[in-house]
């Protein structure tokens, strides 16, 4: 427990040391790697139809998959470059009303009990009426009202690598791009699989015909330093229960 105690505020300053080291440096921008050599990196297994074995024609000069006779300058093999262009403009708009009123009247009395109504003037000191022993009423009015707003537009190009080609054809591509304006670093990564027949013939593929697309854009920087809440914080309004 006393090491604990000890290493606790090391692994909370480690944070605060990284950001002291580029204090008056703008944020070091990645190297260059090759994406699968990521440490999260994973090959990507889909289902896949049966193998059929290739036809050909015979003494054709046009080759399935090509839309010249020339050589198909699109991204068809691995470590082929693929423009993804993504281009998101999410709107969302919710609103939502209610109200209910509702209003009751209850009235309990024992005006005949097996001659034992005369009993209770003996039992409470003033005069009362057994066929209005109990009398209750009661009103409820709640209302409420919900809006909610959302817009986001993100329109960049990126040009990605293929890393894997599938049994069926299908490619498997992965990009990174970073850009640093003064202190602020944008990092924009794509990941997902495509099919040649969507590769238009510039060599570009919007980024709806990506099937399991992973597309990410953040940042870090002096910006994004200054709006994100401290670790303090962010411990405190995990762990609090309140």
């Amino acid at each position: 427990m006393t090491r604990l105690r000890l290493l606790l505020p090391l692994l909370l300053a480690l944070p605060a040391c990284e950001r002291l080291s580029e204090i008056g440096r703008a944020p070091a921008l990645a190297p260059v790697t090759s994406p699968t050599a990521a440490p999260g990196y994973q090959p990507v297994s889909m289902p896949m139809p049966t193998p059929q074995a290739p036809t050909h024609g015979g003494n054709s000069l046009w080759r399935p998959g090509s839309r010249t006779f020339l050589r198909d300058q699109r991204a068809a093999s691995v470590g082929d470059l693929i423009t993804v262009l993504v281009s998101i403009q999410d709107t969302a708009q919710l609103q939502n009303t209610t109200e209910r009123e509702r209003e009751g009247t209850d009235t309990l009395g024992l005006p005949r009990l097996l001659g034992l109504e005369s009993s209770l003037t003996r039992l409470l000191p003033n005069t009362i009426d057994p066929s209005a022993l109990v009398q209750t009423n009661g009103a409820q009015t709640s209302s409420g009202v919900g809006t909610m707003r959302r817009t986001e537009t993100v329109t960049l190009r990126l040009a990605a690598t293929v890393t894997q080609t599938l049994p069926n054809g299908n490619l498997v591509v992965a990009g990174r791009q970073q850009v640093r304006v003064n202190h602020e670093l944008r990092d924009l990564t794509v990941t997902g699989v495509i099919r040649p027949q969507d590769i238009a013939s510039d060599n570009t593929v919007k980024h709806d015909r990506l099937a399991e697309a992973r597309i990410a854009y953040g940042g870090r920087g002096t910006l994004s330093d200054v709006q994100a809440p401290r670790y303090g914080q962010q411990i405190l309004d995990t762990i609090l229960p309140f």
